[in-house]
C-alpha cells in the first residue's frame, strides 16, 4: 500500500513538473509588442474609415492659440479635389459633433478618450466650434473664454498632435487662423 501511494505521488510530481516546464518554456506573449509605426498604422486604419478619407493623402495639423485653437486637414495634393471635399464633409460634421459635446469620432480612431474630451462635454455651452475652408482642405477653430475649458481644449490638442506625429508645436502660440 505504502509502495503504490509513492508510486502514484511521484506520478503525480512528474505531471506536474513536466507541465510546469512545458509553460515556462511558451514565449510570454503570444502577440509581439507593437512598435510605434505599427500604432500609428493602426490609427490612420482606423481613422481613414472614421473620417472617411486617405491618411498617406492629407496633412493634419493641431495648433494651440491663447484662446483655444486649430484643428486643420488639408489634401497633401493641390490637384486632389476628391480628399479636399472630402476633408471638408468630414471637418463640417466633426465642427457640428464637437458643438454638441460629441467626441466619439476621436474615440473611435485613437481607441480611447483623448484627454480634456470629458471636460470639453461638460463645458460644450462655452466653447465655439467655426468650421472654415482653406484652398486644400478645411479647419475648425475652437475658442473659449473659460479658463477651464481652455486648459481641457489644450490637453485634447496636445494629444492630438502626439498621437498623430504631426511636429506642430505643444505650446501655445499668439497668432490667429
Amino acid at each position: 500500500m505504502i509502495k503504490r501511494s509513492c508510486l502514484i505521488f511521484t506520478a503525480v510530481l512528474l505531471v506536474v513538473t513536466a507541465g510546469s516546464l512545458a509553460c515556462a518554456q511558451q514565449p510570454q506573449s503570444a502577440n509581439p509588442q507593437k512598435t510605434p509605426n505599427d500604432s500609428m498604422e493602426s490609427m490612420n486604419e482606423r481613422g481613414d474609415k472614421v473620417m472617411g478619407f486617405d491618411h498617406t493623402k492629407t496633412t493634419h495639423h493641431f495648433l494651440l492659440k491663447t484662446d483655444g485653437g486649430v484643428i486643420q486637414i488639408e489634401a497633401n495634393d493641390n490637384a486632389d479635389t476628391a480628399s479636399r471635399d472630402e476633408i471638408r464633409m468630414h471637418m463640417k460634421h466633426i465642427a457640428k459633433m464637437f458643438g454638441e459635446g460629441n467626441f466619439s469620432a476621436p474615440m473611435l480612431i485613437h481607441e480611447q478618450d483623448p484627454p480634456g474630451a470629458d471636460v470639453m462635454k461638460q463645458l460644450k455651452a462655452k466653447i465655439k466650434y467655426e468650421f472654415g475652408e482653406n484652398e486644400r482642405g478645411a479647419f475648425i477653430r475652437i475658442s473659449t473664454g473659460d479658463a477651464e475649458a481652455l486648459n481641457a481644449i489644450h490637453e485634447f490638442l496636445r494629444f492630438q498632435i502626439t498621437e498623430h506625429m504631426t511636429g506642430d508645436p505643444l505650446e501655445v502660440r499668439a497668432t490667429k487662423q
